[in-house]
């Protein structure tokens, strides 16, 4: 039997291993267990953007953005372009310019049915991040696609987010991950390329041949950025 969009539906075995008595099913244990949450941490929480959020943003060429569908299945999408890519349009709203890609356009389906989304601003370099939730919506507004124009070229569609709840998030993760360390890099070949996931996984592609389907990549990330 398989899944209602036609996947294997996975094996939870693993998962459903551990004992029912310890696993956690509402918010009252989980907070005991975790204790309350720093009071320097919550103050940080803002509604709008200050001074020190733009500088951030102005820095930023990197960020994830989550995403859910009515029925609540998430999505992240990593964007990505020159720093301050996300402009501000005031101290509640900013505006993401929306790349071409893969034209799956998952994440902005997920936005015409459920406006929620959350984002992770990062710097390469700098351990903190800024977090923003708020709503969603898509824009083909003439005006604001040109503001986000690269090599003559407008974004098909763009954002809108408007803000809800902003913050400054400490850099343990990245501290433990070291992901921002020289050393921490990975040599060429260790992690399979898109090319081999295409060869490997598209059976339409198999015929095609690796070093053809890799020229194919390298087109694409060289000329079709924009």
């Amino acid at each position: 039997m398989t899944a209602s969009n036609d996947r294997p539906a996975p094996d939870r075995s693993a998962a459903g291993s551990s004992s029912p008595a310890k696993l956690v099913k509402d918010a009252g244990p989980l907070r005991e267990h975790y204790g309350e949450p720093l009071e320097m941490a919550l103050a940080l929480h803002k509604p709008a953007l200050d001074a020190l959020h733009r500088r951030f943003i102005a820095h930023s060429p990197f960020i994830c953005l989550a995403t859910a569908d009515a029925s609540g299945q998430p999505s992240v999408s990593p964007k990505g372009d020159a720093p301050g890519f996300v402009r501000v349009l005031d101290d509640r709203t900013l505006l993401i310019p929306d790349r071409p890609g893969n034209r799956k356009i998952r994440g902005l389906e997920n936005m015409v049915q459920n406006d929620r989304i959350a984002l992770i601003f990062m710097i390469p370099g700098v351990s903190e991040t800024l977090r923003v939730e708020g709503r969603a919506r898509i824009t083909l507004d003439d005006k604001l696609l040109e503001s986000g124009r690269v090599d003559g070229k407008n974004p098909p569609a763009a954002i809108v987010i408007e803000i809800d709840l902003v913050y400054i998030h400490c850099g343990k993760a990245m501290v433990r991950s070291r992901l921002w360390d020289e050393d921490s890099r990975v040599a060429p070949g260790t992690v399979p390329s898109l090319a081999e996931f295409i060869v490997t996984q598209d059976g339409a592609s198999t015929d095609t041949g690796l070093e053809k389907i890799e020229a194919l990549v390298d087109h694409v990330y060289k000329d079709e950025l924009y």
